[in-house]
C-alpha cells in the first residue's frame, strides 16, 4: 500500500501531509525557506486497494488533544472493515473537517493538525476554507457546524472549543469517548440502552453487538422496561418500510463490485457427495478440545490443494495464471451488513489445534470489523459453507483473483447400498466447486474432489 500512495505508511496508520501554510523567503543570497507554521492534513487513508472512500466511524481524539507519534485518531469504516488511523506526527489536533458518519474521498482532508498553539487558530481558518470550498459526501451524512461566522469560534478558549465538539459526536456520552461499532450503537438505540454503561469486549475494549444485546438481556430492573426495550427490537428484525429505498453500505458496494467483476470470469461447476462417518466421528473426539468443524474442512481442503496445485492458482490478467506459493483458505463469514472471508493462511503447514484458535481470533475480529487487509485478502481458495443452517446443496459465485470456491451443504443421514449389496444408513455431504474455466478444467476437479473425499473418508492426517 506503501507504494501505491508513494508515501511511508503502516496498514490501519494513516500519513500526515506536512504542509507549510507561510513561507517567507530571506533577502539572503542562499534564499533559504523559513517555515513559520507547521500545520499538517490528517487525510482519508487508502486502508485496502479496491477502498475508493471511507467513512468516519468515530474520533478517537478531540479537538484540541495533544497527539504523540503513533496515537489512534479515528475509526475509520473501509470497505471491509473498521480500523483505527494513527498519527506518524506529534501534534495537536486542530480541526476535525469530517465529523463522525461522515464520509470522505480516498486522499481528501478529514482533520488537520497544528505543531503548536499559536498554530490552532490558522488551522481551523484553513480547515473552514476546505470544508466550505469543497462539497464532500460527508456534508450529506454528518451534522453541518454552526452557522455563526468563525470569528467567534476563533476567539473561544482552546477548551470550550474542544468540548463543543464532543458534545456533537453521536459516539459520546456525558463527555466520555465511547468507541463501538455502528451496529452496536443502532441497536443500543433501538433497545433505548446507554452505551456508557456497557464493558466492550471487542478488540481494544470496542462495544460490539452481542455487549448490547447481552446488556439489554440482563437489565432486569423491570418487566415494564425490559418489553418497551424488547419491542424496538423486534420491529428492527421483523419490520421494514415497504417501498423505501436503503442505500448500500460501504461494505455492500465493495460486494456489490466484486460479484460484478465476477461474471465475466468464465466458470463452471462440479458437485460431489461425500460420506462423513469418520469426520463426525474424528470431530466428536477432538471437539472440546477446541477444535471447529470450519478447520477441519480448511485441513483438509488444504491437503487435498497440496496435491493438486492447479486448483489454487490463480488467473488476473487473461493471459496467464499464478501457481501460489501458499495454500490460503479463505471462508466465507456473514456479519453485519455484509459478508467477508477471513483467510487462515498456510492451511497446509498448521495443525488443526493452531487453525481453530486462528479461527475464532479471526471471526471475532471480522464481527467486530478490526480485521486488517491481509486477513481477509490473501485467500487462494475459498469455502462457502450453509451446512449449519440445514442447506443440503447450493452453488457459489467464484471471488474475483481466485481459481476455486466449494460450497459445502450440511451432513445429513442418507440410505445407501453397501459394497455387499446391502442398505446401510451413512452420513454424507455434497459439495458443489465452482472454478475459473481458464485455468481449471473439469478433469483437474474430479481429481482434486477424489483426493479431498479420501482424506474426508479417512481423516487419520488432520491430526498431525
Amino acid at each position: 500500500m506503501s507504494q501505491l500512495l508513494q508515501t511511508p505508511f503502516l496498514h490501519s496508520t494513516t500519513v500526515l501531509r506536512r504542509t507549510p501554510t507561510s513561507l517567507h523567503r530571506t533577502s539572503t543570497p542562499t534564499n533559504n525557506l523559513v517555515v513559520r507554521a507547521k500545520i499538517r492534513e490528517i487525510f482519508m487513508p487508502a486502508l485496502s486497494s479496491t477502498m475508493t472512500e471511507g467513512k468516519i466511524v468515530s474520533w478517537i481524539k478531540s479537538e484540541g488533544d495533544k497527539l504523540s507519534k503513533g496515537d489512534s485518531v479515528v475509526v475509520v469504516e473501509s470497505d471491509k472493515a473498521d480500523m483505527d488511523v494513527e498519527t506518524f506526527y506529534d501534534g495537536i489536533l486542530a480541526a476535525i473537517v469530517v465529523e463522525e458518519g461522515g464520509v470522505a474521498a480516498v486522499g481528501s482532508p478529514i482533520a488537520f493538525l497544528a505543531e503548536t498553539e499559536q498554530e490552532i487558530e490558522q488551522a481551523r481558518s484553513k480547515a473552514l476554507s476546505s470544508s466550505s470550498s469543497s462539497s464532500s459526501p460527508s456534508a450529506s451524512h454528518s451534522t453541518p457546524p454552526p452557522a455563526p461566522s468563525p470569528a467567534p469560534v476563533e476567539s473561544q478558549p482552546k477548551k470550550p472549543v474542544a468540548a463543543a465538539v464532543v458534545s456533537k459526536h453521536p459516539a459520546s456520552e456525558g463527555g466520555k469517548r465511547i468507541v463501538a461499532s455502528p451496529y452496536a450503537k443502532k441497536l443500543a438505540k433501538e433497545l433505548n440502552v446507554e452505551l456508557g454503561q456497557i464493558v466492550g469486549t471487542g478488540p481494544s475494549g470496542r462495544i460490539v453487538a452481542k455487549d448490547v444485546e447481552a446488556f439489554a438481556a440482563s437489565d432486569s430492573s423491570s418487566s415494564a422496561g425490559v418489553a418497551a426495550a424488547a419491542e424496538p427490537a423486534k420491529t428492527a428484525v421483523s419490520g421494514v418500510e415497504l417501498g423505501s429505498v436503503v442505500p448500500f453500505t460501504t461494505m455492500q458496494n465493495a460486494v456489490s463490485r466484486n460479484m460484478v467483476e465476477s461474471l465475466v470470469v468464465p466458470t463452471f461447476r462440479v458437485g460431489y457427495t461425500f460420506t462423513t462417518d469418520a469426520l463426525d466421528a474424528l470431530y466428536k473426539k477432538i471437539k472440546s478440545k477446541g477444535v471447529t468443524m470450519t478447520a477441519l474442512l480448511a485441513k483438509a481442503t488444504a491437503l487435498a490443494l497440496a496435491k493438486h496445485p492447479v486448483i489454487n492458482s490463480s488467473c488476473r490478467d487473461g493471459n496467464s495464471f499464478t501457481y501460489n506459493s501458499s495454500i490460503n483458505i479463505a471462508v466465507a463469514v456473514a456479519i453485519d451488513g455484509g459478508l467477508i472471508t477471513p483467510v487462515l493462511q498456510d492451511a497446509d503447514k498448521v495443525d488443526v489445534y493452531s487453525l481453530s484458535r486462528k479461527w475464532k481470533e479471526l471471526v471475532d475480529k471480522a464481527r467486530a470489523k478490526q480485521l486488517q487487509p491481509h486477513e481477509y485478502t490473501t485467500g487462494t481458495f475459498t469455502l462457502s459453507n450453509l451446512g449449519m443452517f440445514g442447506v443440503d446443496r447450493f452453488d457459489a459465485i467464484l471471488p474475483p483473483g481466485t481459481g476455486a470456491i466449494m460450497a459445502v451443504g450440511s451432513s445429513q443421514p442418507t440410505v445407501v447400498a453397501t459394497k455387499d449389496g446391502r442398505i446401510g444408513l451413512k452420513n454424507q455431504m455434497q459439495v458443489n466447486v465452482t472454478a475459473d474455466h481458464r485455468v481449471i478444467y473439469g478433469s483437474d476437479l474430479a481429481l482434486f474432489l477424489q483426493t479431498l473425499s479420501q482424506i474426508i473418508e479417512d481423516p487419520k492426517d488432520l491430526t498431525f
